[in-house]
């Protein structure tokens, strides 16, 4: 049974259905058990990218299912094709925009992680107020995340960083934990061209109540 919402077409490789969900409506939450064929913890990547970290952790992870949000269609199109090749049943896709999602649309208390990866710093400072992760972000995510549940951060952009851990650390709902080692060895395409060019990329993760 093909879940509400889904795409019908089809990859001539993989021969399955894709994997992008089209928004019925932007002002009502996912019905998960509808996007899903097994109710499993959920993860969220706002800002996939390409899908490089999505579908390779999608794979290694089967007994959670994901989502990846992402504005560019170019790049819900990659996504989409590379977890249909890799015959994931467990990721699915949305365009729109990330803090929006997590906000209005995600339902309450479902997520058992969030993903932020070199989101875009917006470095003129008259712009950061444009920043995913700013002062009110911690109280979107803690409403997003389940208890217990992990909002992981990476970039490379220092004073961006400098904020991320500063609102997060203002915030008495979260607690700072390790990467795990699993997490922090699966790379964005991003990361992997920082990493190529000697550039040292920054990892934070912080845990709800």
């Amino acid at each position: 049974m093909i879940p509400a919402g889904m795409h019908l077409t089809h990859d001539s490789q993989a021969g399955m259905p894709g994997l992008t969900h089209d928004l019925s409506s932007i002002v009502q939450r996912l019905d998960l058990a509808a996007l899903f064929p097994v109710a499993q913890p959920l993860e969220v990547e706002l800002g996939s990218g390409d899908g490089s970290f999505l579908a390779n952790y999608a794979k290694s992870k089967p007994e959670h299912n994901f989502i990846g949000v992402e504005r560019l269609l170019g790049r819900v199109r990659k996504i989409d094709r590379k977890g249909r090749r890799a015959g994931l049943t467990n990721l699915r896709v949305v365009r729109i925009e990330s803090g929006y999602f997590l906000e209005y649309l995600l339902p309450r208390h479902s997520a058992s992680a969030v993903h932020i990866y070199f989101p875009d710093p917006w470095p003129k400072r008259r712009h950061w107020r444009h920043r995913l992760v700013n002062e009110r972000f911690p109280d979107i995510a803690h409403r997003a995340l389940a208890p217990g549940g992990v909002v992981y951060l990476r970039t490379d952009d220092r004073p961006y960083f400098e904020q991320m851990t500063t609102v997060f650390a203002a915030s008495p709902s979260f607690q700072p934990v390790p990467t795990p080692p699993d997490l922090a060895k699966e790379l964005t395409d991003f990361e992997k061209g920082f990493l190529a060019r000697g550039i040292t990329t920054l990892h934070a993760a912080y845990r709800r109540d």
